[in-house]
């Protein structure tokens, strides 16, 4: 009997399986989820992919069916490890990735490797849309299987990326410079940029005016533009011709001759997708694509909020407007108690696109309950702001439509006709919550104090020079709304397309716009010149469609590549004997010699773009910018260069400083101006938009009057 005591407290003395394992991908959201599960649960995070393709070679068998070869991530062998550990001592396993499809691969992939490992401990995947204490706890209570359709769809987009990257890539290794890469959506948002770019470059802008009439009425000045000279619409060329118009209309009298209103209805908009949450980030906050996707990412992990630790939003990747029905129901009657008079009859329920996934619902708060304001005893900064654009467009999303009254005033001012318009708030309706998410002109209300036939003191007539705006370089906010127009990417690509075109000094960002350096605009030209069917919009928005029928299960994506793969090995296999090796024509021969060994200067691509190397490396290397202009003061050359103080801010300014002390904060172009020979630059501001002046502030060549001077 001893002995069987012995041997039972022997039992007893070994570590009891008693807890569920739960993978997530973040620390942040196993915090989170550890807190609402309990004690018997145990959460760890695999910190995003733990076996996945490696990054050296293809490792896709293209003779066997594409079949991908997955390995251990690099660095990931301990945290693989650990999770196998911990399964081992589990009495269940329940894989808890993101609800998309790389989460659900990389469930999959981690479910595998598991399963080979603890054999009959039961493994089962669900899904968090938001991290809120009953999303969890209702999840958990329904663990499914995993998608399968989702897994081949996500192993389909891997496979089909790294065929076209793995192929293209060594031919510009080859005929171009080591190190650079290609990608089926890369490579056609980099043409996007480029197409956009010279669009931009080959705009002349001209020249412009419109004319002003300052009106006085008792204790108002109302501004009024003019619309009609002897009957006829204005086209104004010329400061002459204004002059000539404004001398005509100068000692006449002012009346008003007429005055109608009409009323319009402005609906809210839906809530936020992703790629409209990153637009309206970009425009209203100044977020970079992937700044907003990992402020968002926070967001929906979980937030500490004193008392507890919460998931503020909804999950952050979709491409849906589709809101549940238990969030309608909460936010209806939170708004009959706080907005009465703005809450419709009944909860706004958004149509889907056709070409939504529709898989989660739209970006919202998952307790309305939570204001910006509440939310600000918490959170500050970034995710302040960002939550407080997704609350304001959801709940207005569900409020009544704003009614604004435009009165419209037409002023005879003798052969002129000048109007006047003011808009006010008739009824504010979903405007009442909108904050930050509208600009103050949106939710600013201006009267028109003129009565019909009243006589007006035209205080002052002017001109005011202008000049027509070419094309806008992309920003994040647009090429996302580009790149989503046209059915190109997902929204879980967006940013991560953007930061490698950047990490890949393909572009570079300028005042938020994105600017292809010269090494991008050569990777282009090879590109669309010699893959026209494979660097173009069409073919990359039909790949995405493939892809979204393997997750419905309408095709078969192996024979799909087939067609498209082995003809594109031919191409490249035809460029790659055809194409001239561009290593030595990339350098260009400089009249200018080294100042320390005295050889020549040679002109180099290098991946911040050019600059001017000594021919005699590697025994001299000595580097020095190349010349954008010519210093109108000295002569001398004007070069990039960065602040020593601060924020280091890139300037322009004389390389024989500082004995010249020349400089400008915009960037040179290649053109001089025809009439005093100084340099043009890029001048960008929210009036004009992009636009091109002298730099020289005497010289009125595209140079508005009111630009401040600069240089000496």
């Amino acid at each position: 009997m001893a002995a069987s005591k012995k041997e039972m407290a022997g039992v007893s003395a070994k570590p009891a399986k008693q807890k569920t394992l739960v993978i997530v991908e973040s620390p942040a959201k196993a915090r989170t989820i550890e807190k609402y599960l309990g004690t018997h649960y145990r959460v760890l995070a695999s910190n995003g992919q733990v076996i996945d393709l490696p990054k050296s070679r293809m490792a896709v068998d293209v003779e066997h069916d594409f079949e991908p070869e997955y390995i251990t991530v690099r660095g990931k062998a301990a945290k693989l490890k650990e999770l196998t550990d911990e399964a081992k001592r589990s009495t269940a396993i329940i894989l808890a990735s993101d609800p998309d499809r790389e989460g659900e691969a990389i469930a999959y992939q981690i479910g595998k490797y598991l399963k080979e490992k603890t054999k009959d401990t039961p493994i089962r995947r669900v899904t968090f849309n938001e991290i809120t204490r009953p999303a969890v706890q209702e999840a958990m209570a329904q663990p499914r299987d995993i998608h399968m359709s989702l897994v081949e769809a996500q192993k389909a987009r891997r496979v089909i990326d790294r065929l076209v990257g793995y192929t293209l890539s060594p031919l510009l290794w080859k005929k171009v410079k080591s190190g650079l890469s290609a990608g089926r959506v890369q490579s056609v948002a980099l043409k996007l940029i480029c197409d956009r770019e010279q669009e931009v470059e080959s705009f002349i802008p001209e020249e412009y005016w419109t004319i002003d009439a300052h009106l006085r009425a008792h204790q108002h000045l109302v501004r009024a533009e003019l619309a009609l000279f002897d009957g006829e619409k204005p086209s104004i060329r010329n400061e002459s011709q204004a002059n000539s118009i404004i001398a005509a209309l100068s000692g006449k009298p002012a009346v008003v001759t007429d005055i109608q209103y009409t009323d319009r209805s402005i609906k809210p908009k839906p809530p936020f997708t992703t790629s409209k949450l990153q637009q309206t980030a970009a425009n209203r906050l100044g977020f970079t694509s992937t700044k907003t996707m990992k402020v968002a990412q926070q967001l929906y992990e979980g937030i500490d909020m004193g008392h507890q630790r919460l998931g503020l939003i909804t999950y952050m990747r979709t491409d849906s407007t589709r809101i549940s029905e238990s969030a309608l129901r909460e936010t209806h009657e939170w708004l009959a108690q706080y907005f009465p008079a703005q809450t419709p009859d009944s909860p706004i329920r958004y149509s889907v696109s056709n070409a939504a996934q529709d898989a989660h619902e739209a970006i919202r708060p998952t307790r309305v309950d939570i204001t910006p304001d509440e939310a600000a005893r918490y959170i500050k900064g970034d995710h302040l702001k960002l939550y407080t654009l997704i609350w304001e467009r959801f709940v207005a999303s569900q409020m009544k439509p704003a009614i604004i009254r435009t009165y419209t005033a037409d002023i005879q001012v003798g052969e002129g006709l000048f109007r006047a318009s003011a808009s006010s708030f008739l009824e504010e309706g979903f405007y009442k919550v909108i904050r930050l998410g509208a600009s103050k002109e949106e939710r600013t209300s201006h009267q028109l104090p003129l009565e019909k036939g009243q006589t007006l003191v035209a205080e002052k007539i002017q001109g005011l020079q202008h000049f027509t705006q070419g094309p806008s370089r992309y920003t994040d906010a647009t090429i996302v709304r580009a790149l989503e127009e046209l059915g190109i990417g997902r929204p879980s690509t967006y940013a991560p397309t953007i930061e490698t075109l950047i990490e890949r000094y393909y572009v570079q960002r300028d005042k938020r716009q994105l600017v292809p350096t010269a090494l991008g605009k050569i990777i282009n030209e090879i590109l669309s010149k010699n893959f026209p069917e494979v660097i173009n919009t069409s073919f990359t928005a039909r790949m995405e469609s493939m892809l979204d029928k393997v997750e419905e299960q309408k095709v078969d994506w192996v024979s799909e590549l087939k067609k498209f793969y082995f003809p594109l090995k031919d191409k490249v296999a035809d460029v790659m004997h055809a194409l001239e090796d561009m290593h030595g024509t990339l350098d260009e021969a400089t009249n200018e010699t080294c100042p320390k060994c005295g050889k020549p200067l040679v002109k180099k691509l290098g991946r911040y773009g050019y600059f001017l190397s000594c021919s005699g490396f590697p025994e001299c290397t000595f580097t020095k910018s190349v010349p954008l202009a010519k210093c109108p003061k000295c002569g001398g050359d004007i070069v990039p260069r960065v602040s020593t103080k601060g924020r280091r801010k890139k300037f322009y300014g004389c390389s024989n400083y500082p004995e010249c002390d020349f400089m400008t904060l915009y960037k040179p172009t290649n053109a001089t101006c025809p009439k005093c020979g100084w340099f043009l630059v890029e001048k960008y501001d929210k009036k004009k938009g992009m636009h091109k002046a002298c730099i020289n502030p005497d010289c009125d060549y595209l140079h508005s009057s009111d630009d401040g001077k600069e240089g000496a």
